[in-house]
């Protein structure tokens, strides 16, 4: 059912759904219901969704990781606070891999969650 549900609502030839992997899908899944709030489904073991988040996606087991080093596309997320997001990562047990720093348009950090995944956190803020 919940592919047939991505289907009706979905823009034709858009992007609609990310999948990372995740070494640790336990740990992963606090993380980031820790830091951003997400809730997740789980499609058994191996296999968990969320939904509601800007995009929607899900882990899926490996032992593989999304690095930029490595080629893989950047997750970013937008903060209206920056620093409180940084905190809040930091806090919940991700490693900041790049510190905050600005950019024509804003301000933004790279950061590591605990499967080893690489996403970044950006802000229209300058300081």
């Amino acid at each position: 059912m919940y592919l047939k549900e991505i289907r009706m609502t979905s823009a034709n030839e858009k992007i609609n759904y990310v999948e990372f992997p995740a070494v640790d899908i336990l740990a992963t899944k606090a993380f980031f219901s820790r830091v951003f709030g997400w809730t997740f489904e789980d499609f058994g073991p191996n296999y968990t969704a969320f939904s509601n988040q800007g995009l929607d996606g899900g882990f899926f087991t490996s032992d593989k990781k999304a690095l930029t080093e490595t080629g893989s596309a950047l997750i970013v997320f937008y903060s209206a606070d920056l620093d409180a997001t940084l905190s809040k990562v930091s806090q919940a047990g991700g490693l900041v891999s790049q510190e905050i720093f600005s950019f024509p348009g804003g301000r933004r950090f790279h950061f590591i969650e605990p499967s080893g995944n690489e996403l970044g956190v950006w802000t229209d803020i300058s300081l």
